[in-house]
């Protein structure tokens, strides 16, 4: 299992990632962004960071 995130400027890039993990059926969780809309990046490390570390994966 792999954790993703990005900020707004990142969301296309991230984007073709999850094509070529889905491509190559590797499992994937997204947490964010979801659109090219204005976020703050330091949220969304937070919340991979608190994921990879919650070994829920």
């Amino acid at each position: 299992m792999i954790v993703i995130g990005s900020d707004h400027g990142g969301y296309k890039l991230k984007e073709e990632i999850k094509k070529y993990l889905e491509e190559k059926q590797i499992e994937y969780k997204d947490i964010g962004c979801m659109s090219e809309e204005r976020v703050d990046y330091p949220n969304i490390a937070k919340e991979v960071a608190k994921e990879v570390q919650s070994k829920r994966m």
